[in-house]
């Protein structure tokens, strides 16, 4: 009698196999033969043959079974039942799973020969015929089997580790690769089948078997290969690189492939220092291998900068220097697969081509090998990837790798720990010495306007001075300022070139060629965006994208080099890169330009009024609405948001008004200006006031409206007051009010000798003023419009304070402080308060004074109102002097003088440091 058990389940006897009943019978069976000799309970058997299915008996059951066994092994097999369970008292050598659990305890047994050993080893794998307990199922049988497969591979590795230790890899070769396919993630397989594959001169092949089983390590289990399989891939790129060595000890070259260094190269000695610094740290911490980055657009020098240094270093590499172009961003071809370019590192390296693995992964661990131990610089130029740069990095501890990019190749910093340098445009200095260099000084020096303006438009740009002093060096006769007459008139045309290596149009262009449709057109979009830089919100209004998307797109570009990220997200763009952004949008999207452009405009004519509202809600009536094109203006939720919005935006604002103009889009202009004023007075931007209330001005007579004309008159009138310009001041208000009166409009009126008013008390006629007070109070009072009174009730308190009337005055602004109380209007509460303190003071009633000029100054600064912040912290100082407290009276104009300097307010500045020289020695300068 036999039984078998690998495989489905048979009982032979006499040379024949009998039946071995139902598949239940059989699983009853089963459970007692893997324990035979051994009892087995009666729950246990149970649970081995139903799990938790039991039937309604299942002892009667079992006990059935049982009796049929018996019958079915006859009289040469016991079964009986004993206390402790049932036993079957079978010879295991009759049993297939038993034997093979002792011939593999042979294998095992250290004592006995090899030969002997890889019999037994033998004998057992032939056993084994197929899964364990094929056709059964449930908890129990799954557990078996799987153990069983376990104890197969464990014999297999035993057989195959004897085999290649009596130098038999041929018969391991054979075996192993079904078995490798049976379990394709046994890394001590593929291990043992590498280092075969190797033994049988098969060197290349299993080294591309190892690149395979680590990709899918990765693919399916996410992990790296364990020791011993890197253990074996060691033990073959030992040999190889080995083989090698002894073919570069026999007269193979060292490899020196730097092209030749840069003659005009100039500047960049702070990022030339850095990369020294980093190649000494890493020798002073015995050997690490480095990676720096050196990153920036097309054009600005990544190349030569990389090419200088490495020169500047050579003696630091006694090795060697690899370099290759990596064609990232090659017009013409694709960029160079790493595979091939290890195959030419390799081939430096004393590796005949036909003995390279074919595999990327192989040649780059076979690279490694030759590198490690060894001094080396390798130039990686022009990379377009991290993923392309990844498989070139060496594995010597003391080996440096310059990579450059136009992309940031950011997982180089987060994997391996480049890093970074970024490059920006020359300074000036720096470029005036490249073109000295490149054209002689004599002749730079001969015209130094010409060269100053050279500078200045090529805006330190490597390439573009590099276009410009070759077409001045092939013309030695041509007049430099004629080499400029042509940049100016013609731009970016002007740095063209037949050969496209040398024209930064073209090679700009290749840049956007591994980009999108999408990204090229946000870029060229962001070429026509108005100011030195955008931000998020306005970017999306440029391109129509939501904001998350815009942002995305932006991300790539600066990755790309193609747009700068600065502080607080703001973008922008090289001078001459946004000249190559604008050409582009006129060519890749001839009609979208000017929807985009009306849309960013819209974006920020709303969002200005909406921020002006938050900053004065009881500012002047304004005929302007401001255009709608569907951009939605950015959500400001209070005052600071507000005053922060226009702070960072006032550039692209003032940029975005002459854009407007540029267009006649004349509307925008007007709501532009009519927007800045709050955040202009009490900014102290004063000439930017004037400059966008003329523009206004200019653009309201082209509107139907006449109150457009007359308020933008009125409030250019203002502007220049504010100035000092008095003469231009009185034309436009007077041209104001002619045009309120002729158009009967009473408030314009009442508005227009208001600013009359102030115009005559800066040109220091104090009476005028204080007719033209009491004229836009008597207006206001007519048209019943409180928050207007109250303010004209204020002016007129002032005025009469400035021609010592002070009981009038005190009377009119107490009438005002509480009319601008009732109606909330904190701004024009300050002001009183602060007309207050004046009346207070030049009463004699300093105590009272210096209370509401502190109550003022309260309110002032919480509204960011720096312009009369000034102005207060000036009267302040005058009744704190008054009662003897000096250094409170200096500190109020020290701040003060900080101030008006500040605001370019010079008279002001002159003025409050004449009363500190009084008041106070110490030098405030």
């Amino acid at each position: 009698m036999e039984l078998r058990l690998f495989g489905e389940l048979e009982v032979w006897s006499a040379g024949r196999s009998l039946e071995a009943g139902t598949p239940r019978q059989q699983a009853v069976l089963a459970a007692l033969v893997v324990d035979a000799r051994r009892p087995v309970a009666i729950d246990t058997l149970v649970n081995r043959v139903w799990d938790d299915r039991l039937p309604a008996n299942p002892r009667a059951v079992l006990y059935s079974h049982l009796s049929r066994i018996r019958r079915l092994l006859g009289p040469s097999v016991c079964l009986e039942r004993r206390p402790a369970g049932y036993v079957l008292d079978i010879d295991p050598d009759l049993v297939d799973l038993h034997r093979f659990r002792r011939l593999v305890d042979q294998g095992h047994d250290d004592r006995r020969d090899d030969g002997v050993r890889l019999a037994a080893l033998t004998e057992a794998l032939g056993l084994w015929r197929g899964e364990p307990l094929c056709g059964l199922s449930g908890a129990w049988v799954t557990q078996v089997r799987d153990s069983w497969h376990q104890r197969r591979l464990d014999a297999v590795m035993l057989w195959a580790q004897t085999e290649l230790r009596l130098g038999h890899p041929a018969a391991v070769t054979a075996f192993l690769p079904d078995l490798a396919a049976e379990y394709p993630l046994v890394e001590p397989i593929e291990a043992l089948l590498i280092l075969a594959l190797h033994a049988t001169g098969r060197g290349a092949e299993a080294l591309d078997r190892y690149t395979a089983v680590r990709q899918r390590l990765a693919d399916e289990l996410g992990t790296d290969p364990g020791p011993e399989l890197r253990a074996a891939h060691q033990a073959v790129l030992a040999t190889t690189s080995t083989s090698v060595t002894g073919d570069r000890a026999a007269g193979a070259p060292i490899p020196r492939q730097l092209p030749a260094a840069p003659r005009a190269f100039t500047g960049r000695e702070a990022e030339l220092s850095f990369l020294t610094t980093v190649a000494d740290a890493a020798d002073r911490q015995g050997g690490t291998m480095v990676v720096s980055a050196i990153g920036g657009t097309g054009g600005i020098g990544k190349t030569w900068l990389a090419v200088r240094w490495a020169h500047d270093n050579v003696d630091r590499f006694a090795d060697g220097q690899l370099f290759t172009d990596l064609r990232g961003f090659s017009p013409a071809e694709q960029p160079a697969p790493p595979a091939d370019v290890l195959g030419g590192f390799l081939h430096a390296l004393g590796v005949d081509r036909d003995r390279q693995p074919a595999g990327l992964d192989a040649r780059a661990e076979l690279y490694r090998s030759l590198m490690a131990g060894r001094r080396m610089l390798v130039v990686l130029d022009n990379a377009v990837s991290t993923e392309q740069v990844i498989p070139l990095l060496p594995g010597g501890a003391h080996c440096m790798v310059v990579v450059t990019s136009r992309n940031q190749l950011g997982g180089l910093a987060a994997r391996h720990g480049a890093f970074p340098v970024h490059l920006d445009a020359l300074s000036n200095p720096e470029a005036r010495t490249l073109l000295a260099t490149a054209l002689g000084a004599d002749r730079v020096d001969a015209d130094p306007s010409a060269i100053a303006e050279l500078v200045e438009l090529c805006g330190g740009f490597p390439l573009a001075l590099g276009v410009i002093t070759a077409r001045a060096a092939t013309n030695p006769h041509l007049p430099l300022r004629d080499v400029v007459a042509d940049l100016r008139a013609l731009g970016l045309d002007a740095l063209d070139s037949d050969d496209h290596t040398a024209s930064l149009p073209a090679v700009l262009s290749w840049s956007l060629h591994h980009l999108t449709d999408r990204h090229r057109e946000v870029f060229a979009l962001l070429g026509i965006a108005p100011g030195p830089d955008t931000g998020l919100p306005a970017a999306a209004a440029l391109t129509g994208l939501p904001e998350r998307e815009t942002h995305a797109v932006l991300r790539v570009l600066v990755e790309a080099s193609l747009v700068d990220r600065g502080s607080g997200g703001r973008y922008g763009m090289h001078a001459l890169v946004r000249d190559y952004a604008t050409s582009t949008a006129a060519t890749l999207l001839p009609h979208a330009r000017e929807t985009a452009l009306r849309r960013v405009l819209d974006f920020y004519a709303d969002t200005a009024n909406a921020a002006d509202r938050l900053l004065n809600p009881h500012r002047d009536p304004t005929p302007f609405e401001p255009p709608t094109s569907g951009a939605r203006p950015h959500f400001l939720p209070d005052p600071p948001a507000a005053w922060a919005w226009f702070d960072t935006e006032h550039a692209c604002l003032l940029a975005a008004q002459q854009t407007a103009a540029a267009h006649l889009w004349h509307l925008t202009v007007c709501s532009l200006a009519a927007s800045l004023y709050t955040f202009h007075y009490r900014r102290g931007h004063r000439h930017d006031h004037v400059t966008v209330c003329r523009a206004a001005a200019d653009a309201a007579a082209h509107l139907p409206d006449p109150t457009a004309f007359t308020y933008t008159h009125r409030h250019l009138g203002r502007a220049y007051a504010n100035l000092g310009d008095h003469d231009n001041a009185f034309d436009h208000l007077h041209k104001a009010v002619a045009l309120a009166e002729h158009h009967q409009d009473l408030l314009e009126q009442a508005h227009t000798h208001d600013a009359l008013a102030w115009a005559w008390e800066l040109r220091g006629d104090e009476r005028r003023a204080l007719d033209h007070a009491r004229h836009a109070l008597d207006r206001y009072r007519t048209s019943d419009v409180p928050k207007w009174t109250a303010r004209a009730l204020n002016n007129v308190g002032w005025s009469a304070a400035r021609v010592g009337d002070y009981d009038t005055a005190r009377d009119h602004c107490q009438a005002a402080l509480a009319l601008h109380r009732r109606h909330r209007n904190t701004m024009g509460e300050a002001t009183t308060l602060d007309s207050l303190g004046y009346i207070e003071h030049h009463s004699g009633h300093h105590h009272q004074a210096i209370d509401h000029y502190q109550h003022a100054l309260i309110l002032y600064r919480d509204f960011g109102h720096a312009y009369e912040i000034a102005n207060t912290l000036a009267d302040l100082g005058h009744p704190r002097a008054a009662l003897g407290q000096t250094e409170q009276a200096c500190a109020a104009w020290r701040e003060a003088l900080r101030l008006y300097r500040e605001q370019h307010r010079d008279d002001d500045a002159t003025w409050i440091q004449h009363e500190l020289d009084k008041l106070d020695p110490r030098p405030t300068r």
